[in-house]
C-alpha cells in the first residue's frame, strides 16, 4: 500500500483535567445495559457521524467483543464500527486479512465498518512531547465527529492490561502509527518496529501521550466504555489467549479515560479472591509490565484525574 500522511490541527482547546470523575457501573453485560451506561454518560451522539472504536480480535481469539452484545449500542448511535491494522504477524496486518477477520467475526453483518488507515494516514498533535511529537492514526479519522471508545477490558502481554486509554492509543493508531508509540517516537514505520523497542515506561507513557491526542481531537465528542468480561491475561490481539480465571464483572463508562482504566484496576487489585474468580494472574500481568505507570502519566500530563467516585446503576 502507497502511505502517505496528512497533518490536521486540534480544533478544541486544551481542558484542564477534572478534580474527580464520575464513573458509572453496571453489573450487568448485556446489549441493554451498554445502551444504558451509554445514556447514563449524559453525552448524546445525536447529529454526529459517529466512530464506534472496537477491538475485531485476533483470528482465535474467542474473548473480543461479540456483536450480538454491541449491535444494540452501535444501532443507538448510528455508529460505523472503526479499527486500524495491527503492527504484527496475524490475521490483521493487511487489509485483505483483516477484511477476512472482520467478516468472519461478523461485525460487518451488524454495522458499516472502516479500516481507517486503508487509504492513508494522518498526524494529529500531541501536548506531551517528550517521546512522541504526533500522534499518527488513520487519515478516514476526519469522517467522525464523535468516538465511542468501546474497550474490552483484559490483560495485555506488552502493556499490562488493556482498556479506554490502549484501546484511544495504540487502537486508533495506524500500523506505523503503533510502531511510532511502542518505540517511544524512535520509528515511524512498521517494518523496523521490533528492532527498536523503546524502555517500558517510555511505551506506557508514549500510550498516555497518544490516547490524549485522541482525545483532544474529539474535545467533548468522546466517551469510554470498558466491558469487564472474558478477561484472560492476554489481549484480544493474540491468537490463543491463556485460560479466563476471572470470572465476569460488569460494564463501567466515563467521559474521563483515565477515572476509568483506574477504577476497573481497582476492582481487580481489590477483590477477594474466589472459586472460579481468581485475580492473582491479572494482579501478575498489571504489576510486571508495570502498567499502572500509564494511569498514573496519563493523569500526570492532564488526560484525567484518578480520583473517582462510581455511580452503581443498578442501584437505581
Amino acid at each position: 500500500m502507497k502511505k502517505f500522511f496528512l497533518t490536521i490541527a486540534v480544533g478544541a482547546a486544551f481542558v484542564a483535567a477534572p478534580s474527580q470523575s464520575t464513573v458509572y457501573m453496571t453489573r450487568e453485560i448485556s446489549p441493554e445495559a451498554l445502551v444504558e451506561v451509554y445514556k447514563a454518560l449524559g453525552r448524546p451522539a445525536d447529529g454526529h457521524r459517529v466512530a464506534v472504536k472496537i477491538s475485531t480480535g485476533e483470528a482465535g481469539n474467542p474473548n473480543y467483543l461479540r456483536p450480538d452484545l454491541i449491535r444494540n449500542l452501535v444501532d443507538s448511535v448510528h455508529g460505523t464500527i472503526v479499527e486500524c491494522n495491527t503492527a504484527y504477524g496475524g490475521k490483521r496486518n493487511t487489509f485483505d486479512a483483516h477484511w477476512q477477520t472482520v467478516h468472519e467475526h461478523g461485525f460487518d453483518s451488524i454495522a458499516p465498518v472502516d479500516l481507517m488507515d486503508e487509504e492513508g494516514q494522518m498526524k494529529i498533535p500531541v501536548r506531551d512531547r517528550r517521546h512522541i511529537k504526533y500522534d499518527i492514526v488513520g487519515n478516514h479519522l476526519p469522517r467522525y465527529t464523535y468516538m465511542v471508545n468501546l474497550a474490552h477490558f483484559k490483560g495485555h502481554p506488552m502493556g499490562g492490561y488493556g482498556g479506554a486509554l490502549k484501546n484511544a492509543s495504540i487502537g486508533v493508531a495506524s500500523a506505523d502509527g503503533k510502531a511510532n508509540i511502542h518505540t517511544g517516537g524512535k520509528v515511524e514505520t512498521v517494518e523496523t518496529i521490533w528492532q527498536n523497542t523503546a524502555p517500558q515506561d517510555v511505551f506506557l507513557e508514549s500510550m498516555a501521550a497518544a490516547a490524549q491526542a485522541v482525545h483532544d481531537y474529539f474535545g467533548e465528542n468522546i466517551i469510554y466504555i470498558n466491558v469487564m468480561n472474558n478477561m484472560s491475561v492476554d489481549c484480544d490481539c493474540v491468537a490463543h489467549p491463556a485460560e479466563v480465571k476471572l470470572a465476569d464483572y460488569g460494564i463501567l463508562a466515563s467521559t474521563d479515560p483515565v477515572a476509568l482504566d483506574k477504577a476497573c484496576c481497582d476492582i481487580i487489585f481489590n477483590m477477594t479472591a474466589s472459586e472460579g474468580n481468581d485475580n492473582a494472574p491479572l494482579m501478575e500481568r498489571i504489576s510486571s509490565r508495570h502498567g499502572l505507570h500509564t494511569i498514573d502519566h496519563a493523569e500526570a500530563i492532564g488526560l484525567g484525574t484518578t480520583d473517582y467516585v462510581i455511580v452503581d446503576l443498578d442501584k437505581k
